[in-house]
């Protein structure tokens, strides 16, 4: 099949280019754009109590805020503000009332504003709106009410801070777009830059950053008509998302193609007929490959968590559009360009001697156990460090600390307990719709005031719908690390749910309850769409390897590699660095990038190893040799793949470095130890056993001497 392709598309590359750019520009212009949401409870299902707690408030509260800034206002001297201080920071906040910016509610200050210790007094600023327009207008509300603030306060001996979510969002906002900034230069010259070393040709080095950039613009396209067909969204990350999929794997599909049409250009064929040869033999490798990943991708479906769910067609969409480019487009202009792609380098003719990957694969090939084993032990070690995972929900603290919005925080707490800003909200609603009385609130405050890890209960809010009222409890820790997550979910949620007024129910919701139900969906998740992908994948390995045997140490040896990359993370970051835990994404990243990408390297390798022993080499000959050819390729890819993450770690916020470190390190596992010692020295070992109960590495043909046999002879090499 394989063959038939790269005969048409290599014979008429300029009908395959023109049909290829026609059917582009028509999914480009006529395709519909992906709508993104960028609440992550949004994505939680209605099961969820934070989410019912949600849709409570709509109802019961329909000018309840969507999110807010806060004022924290200090006497300049350190002293404990007098009366004087507070009637003027009233004063301020009537002031800034009477020119409010539209998204803003009220500025809202008065006695229970001012801390009992009289360090600060706060100006709570509730705003509205969600969609991307509205969000700006908030942040230049923010602007203006810093502009504002200046001259209202000038001589009174007070000085202000804004904080809260919004202005953390504004403080922040020069510090993602720095990062993105920097990573998108330093991946685009990484990129171009390792290329260009491997081959010493700009030709080649500038071809995959164009027609990747293309193919994400159709990918783009057909996305969004899956999205309006089949009715979901995506959040505000997956457009980045696609981006670094797409360059990850169109790279290693694009070094696949080139390494082989080198090496057969090196053996004496025409252009032409080295193309050819060359689609036919990776062409299995990598639409195998595109299949698993899309399948692995396509896994997502099952996952509760509405972000991961979207993830999953999107990104399975964007990997078989990148895979048919790289069977049809990719060869089609190479074909035409030929020898010229490698211009003007003139080291494709010459055949390496004395290789790295051949003294690889000698080792590997002579001592296939210890090959094995040495990675199996590193592997494993790697991997236990996954016991000691814990999640990290505090995007704020992965962000610079001298900001406005951190010290403001910081100020805050000096009066305040830490959960002022993003409060435990418990929605108490009638069992029979009756109002619910001052006497049910008051008897509920009271014994929440006891409830574990409450701090301050606010004054109860009684609902548009009498039958329904709202108390906000403050935490007395961070009210978005892994404790107060971990405390919400196992210990203060029952205490709620027990304190309730007879015939009431209570909800708890806010923030810090939709992350306590997200670390519930995504350890569903994680249970379910592991086992599942690993099935998945080893069915799509048996079928392009015609064995049960190979498949299965194949997909456990995967499964190690995402252990160990997140044990890495969590030596590193929790052990090494001291944090709390890494982000809580992480271990779908992993998924994404390191289970699902990395069995590229595997494929590609094992490939290799059948060819060889169809060639009639023997099992740990073929080993050396699948090593030797195949491993250029595998280093090539893995490098610049991992090489693309790892400038994340340039980036100054937290989580893009955890990112980048993780993925960069689960990457580099997977080309150089698991592809390069691990699986070779495995098939090794299990010689023909591996190809069982098909016959795989049944050679072709008789063949003659083998000068390859020779030679490992004559150096006492024995198989």
């Amino acid at each position: 099949m394989f063959a038939r392709l790269a005969r048409f598309v290599v014979r008429h590359p300029w009908w395959t280019i023109v049909a290829w750019l026609a059917a582009a520009v028509l999914i480009i212009t006529l395709s519909p754009k992906l709508t993104t949401e960028s609440d992550q409870g949004d994505f939680l299902p209605s099961k969820y109590e934070s989410v019912q707690a949600i849709k409570i408030a709509e109802k019961a509260f329909p000018q309840q805020e969507d999110t807010s800034s806060l004022i924290v206002v200090k006497r300049s001297d350190g002293k404990p503000l007098t009366a004087t201080d507070t009637a003027k920071v009233d004063r301020t906040a009537n002031t800034l009332n009477a020119k409010k910016p539209p998204t803003v509610q009220n500025f809202a200050a008065g006695p229970e504003t001012v801390a009992a210790n009289k360090a600060v007094q706060v100006i709570m600023v509730p705003m509205k709106g969600t969609s991307q327009s509205e969000s700006e207008k908030q942040g230049d509300a923010v602007k203006q009410i810093r502009k504002d603030l200046t001259p209202l306060l000038k001589g009174s001996g007070l000085e202000a801070k804004v904080g809260g979510d919004v202005a953390g969002f504004v403080d922040n906002e020069d510090s993602f777009n720095k990062s993105f900034e920097i990573v998108g230069i330093a991946t685009f010259v990484l990129i171009i830059g390792l290329i260009l070393l491997i081959f010493r040709a700009p030709i080649a080095a500038i071809l995959p950053i164009v027609v990747i950039m293309v193919t994400m613009q159709v990918a783009m396209g057909l996305i969004g008509t899956a999205s309006k067909i089949f009715g979901f969204s995506g959040d505000d990350s997956l457009n980045t998302i696609i981006l670094i999929v797409l360059f990850g794997i169109g790279a290693d599909y694009y070094l696949f193609l080139m390494f082989r049409f080198r090496e057969r250009l090196r053996a004496g064929d025409d252009k032409k007929t080295a193309m050819i040869t060359a689609v036919d033999r990776v062409g299995e490798v990598i639409s195998s490959a595109a299949a698993a990943i899309a399948v692995t991708f396509l896994v997502l479906l099952l996952a509760t968590f509405g972000v991961f769910s979207a993830w999953g067609p999107a990104l399975a969409i964007a990997v078989i559009v990148m895979g048919i480019t790289s069977l049809t487009l990719f060869p089609a202009i190479v074909s035409l360009l030929g020898t010229a792609v490698f211009w003007p380098s003139k080291a494709w003719k010459k055949q390496p001697k004395g290789t790295i990957s051949a003294a690889i694969g000698r080792g590997v090939g002579k001592r296939p156990a210890m090959a094995a084993l040495l990675a199996g032990i590193v592997m494993l070690g790697l991997a236990a460090g996954a016991l000691g995972f814990k999640a990290d929900y505090d995007f704020a603290a992965g962000f610079p600390q001298d900001t406005e919005s951190a010290q403001a925080t910081k100020e805050m707490e000096k009066g305040f307990p830490p959960g002022l800003t993003t409060p435990v909200q418990v929605f108490i609603k009638s069992n029979n719709g009756q109002p619910i009385t001052q006497g049910q609130l008051s008897s509920f405050s009271q014994k929440a005031k006891s409830a574990p890890g409450v701090g301050k209960v606010q004054q109860a809010v009684p609902g548009q719908d009498k039958s329904v009222a709202r108390v906000d409890l403050l935490l007395k820790s961070n009210p978005v690390s892994n404790d107060s997550i971990t405390l919400v979910k196992d210990d203060l949620t029952p205490a709620v749910h027990k304190a309730a007024p007879q015939g009431t129910r209570a909800y708890v919701g806010g923030q810090t309850a939709v992350f306590a139900d997200i670390n519930t969906v995504n350890n569903r998740d994680l249970k379910v769409i592991l086992p599942v992908a690993a099935i998945l994948i080893a069915l799509i390995l048996a079928l392009l390897l015609r064995s049960v045997v190979a498949p299965i140490y194949l997909v456990i040896s995967v499964l190690v590699g995402f252990a160990a990359t997140l044990g890495s993370a969590v030596y590193v970051f929790q052990g090494m660095q001291g944090e709390t835990g890494v982000i809580f994404q992480l271990p779908i990243i992993l998924y994404l990038f390191v289970l699902a990408i990395g069995t590229d390297y595997n494929i590609l390798m094992t490939a290799r190893l059948r060819e060889e022993a169809k060639e009639g080499h023997e099992p740990r000959q073929a080993a050396a040799l699948a090593v030797q050819h195949g491993g250029p390729t595998v280093a090539a890819a893995g490098l610049i793949l991992a090489g693309t993450f790892s400038v994340m770690l340039l980036a100054p916020v937290s989580m893009l470095k955890q990112m980048g470190f993780s993925v960069a390190v689960g990457i580099a596992l997977s080309a150089f130890v698991m592809s390069t010692f691990l699986v070779p020295g495995i098939t090794a070992m299990l010689g023909h056993k591996a190809w069982w109960p098909g016959h795989g590495d049944e050679p072709k043909k008789t063949k003659g001497p083998d000068p390859m046999q020779d030679q490992y002879a004559q150096s006492g090499y024995r198989y």
